[in-house]
């Protein structure tokens, strides 16, 4: 009997089923919070309590959470479906086609560049501003691309997020990650930033070596790609037929870049995200329609067809969000921060830093926020660093390294779940892909915690 890897969205909904019994399972506890100087409740260390009269979840709270949600994941879903909308307009003036064309050009003897440019473009974005939903309108554009470089879609899907978490674990300035951690840890804001901007060189390098070697070895044997793309191996030789870059289509992809850069500036200084966002990316809908002259019901017919084809991924998001939903609910994720920082006081400075790696790489699962995680962790981390001999700073980066990259691999990730559906791949084929690169990127990240606290890294 062959073994058939579920779908993504059964796999998902088990680790939900499995969320449920843990909650029956695991003792339930909190921490008692404090709100600090930016208005935020963070933990008080030392205050853990169980709860003095167990509350179990019933089998009926599971299905309950399914529309809780998809209701608490709106802002994404609503976000995928109106970026597949402007897409599939984009698509229909043809600037998605001879963008590809002139991008072949460029890069069909040099698919190696194209690869790391790929990953440091989107890793200094991500360690300078946060992007990361951003990043989701690529994966059609650099999906056709390796397509037509006799790539497939995994080294496509595979570029934009080893980038983004690179970029995420070793941050600069990132407002979400290193502003939050920092602030709560008493550190000066962005202090340390050139030891973590030096540091995205050999991470991303790391993730380019990665990447490429597979790229290679699919371009080289077709039928070594992880996704079996029948798609790829009838594309031996890249089409030719790529219309010409016309004054119309040039304009489109200035609005692209337009709207994109909009809606990071409003992200960087005016607190904006998804809904605003969104909101940028449909005027830019509006106005590829008009410069490419589809008429309002054309632009409507594509627009509806776009956002259709997202509902798998749609489903797929609602149900990751929905295994952290049910945690918070049982009571579950203070008692699992509480027990996994015990061991850290029986060992010394250089393991604890590396053992807050683990943890903050464990509790990414339960807590998939980055800012949310640094608020219940770096409260109880940065105290039990100054006991075992580990600077703040030391902490904070530990957090960041563990987040980040585990951004890359928990199913509970709204942004990886959405990547990955734009692209048809399956979580347990990424996971297949992705693992080696995780333990490559976490080794590095060990030896340069147990080096940031011999140096004194503050």
């Amino acid at each position: 009997m062959t073994f058939r890897v579920p779908n993504t969205l059964t796999l998902l909904f088990f680790l939900m089923v499995l969320a449920l019994v843990a909650t029956w399972l695991i003792p339930q506890g909190f921490f008692d919070t404090e709100l600090n100087e930016a208005g935020r409740a963070v933990v008080i260390p030392g205050s853990y309590t169980m709860v003095e009269e167990r509350n179990l979840m019933t089998p009926l709270e599971l299905f309950t959470a399914v529309p809780r949600a998809f209701a608490a994941a709106s802002d994404i879903i609503f976000f995928l479906f109106i970026i597949g909308g402007v897409l599939a307009i984009i698509r229909a003036t043809g600037t998605i086609d001879a963008l590809l064309g002139r991008l072949l050009e460029s890069f069909s003897s040099r698919p190696a560049l194209l690869v790391a440019a790929v990953i440091f473009s989107f890793a200094f974005a991500s360690s300078a501003v946060g992007s990361s939903g951003e990043y989701i309108p690529f994966v059609i554009i650099l999906v056709g691309l390796c397509r037509a470089l006799r790539m497939d879609p995994m080294t496509a899907v595979a570029m934009i997020i080893s980038g983004y978490g690179v970029g995420y674990g070793v941050a600069a300035f990132n407002p979400y990650t290193v502003v939050v951690a920092q602030g709560v840890a008493g550190l000066d804001t962005y202090s340390g930033w050139p030891v973590r901007l030096a540091l995205l060189v050999p991470f991303g390098l790391i993730a380019v070596h990665h990447v490429w070697r597979y790229a290679d070895r699919v371009r080289r044997d077709p039928a070594a790609s992880l996704v079996n793309d029948d798609a790829l191996i009838e594309s031996a030789e890249p089409p030719k037929d790529y219309p010409a870059m016309n004054a119309g289509h040039v304009m489109i992809i200035l609005g692209f870049f337009a709207a994109l850069g909009v809606a990071v500036w409003g992200i960087a200084t005016r607190g904006w995200y998804l809904n605003e966002l969104g909101a940028a990316f449909l005027v830019l809908g509006i106005v590829a329609a008009a410069i490419g002259r589809l008429g309002p019901s054309l632009t409507a017919e594509k627009f509806i067809i776009g956002a259709r084809e997202l509902t798998e991924t749609a489903l797929l998001v609602g149900i990751a969000r929905g295994i952290a939903l049910i945690m918070e609910d049982g009571q579950i994720l203070h008692t699992i921060v509480h027990y996994l920082s015990l061991p850290l006081n029986l060992v010394g400075a250089e393991l604890s830093a590396v053992g807050m790696l683990i943890i903050q790489s464990i509790l990414n699962l339960f807590i998939p926020s980055g800012s949310g995680q640094a608020f219940v962790t770096m409260p109880l981390m940065v105290p039990l660093g100054d006991l075992v001999g580990v600077t703040p700073q030391v902490s904070v980066l530990a957090y960041q390294l563990g987040d980040g990259f585990t951004n890359m691999i928990i199913p509970t990730n709204a942004i990886l779940m959405g990547i990955l559906g734009m692209a048809g791949i399956s979580y347990a084929k990424w996971l297949k892909f992705a693992w080696p690169l995780m333990l490559k990127l976490f080794a590095a990240a060990a030896l340069v915690l147990v080096g940031a606290v011999w140096f004194g890294f503050e």
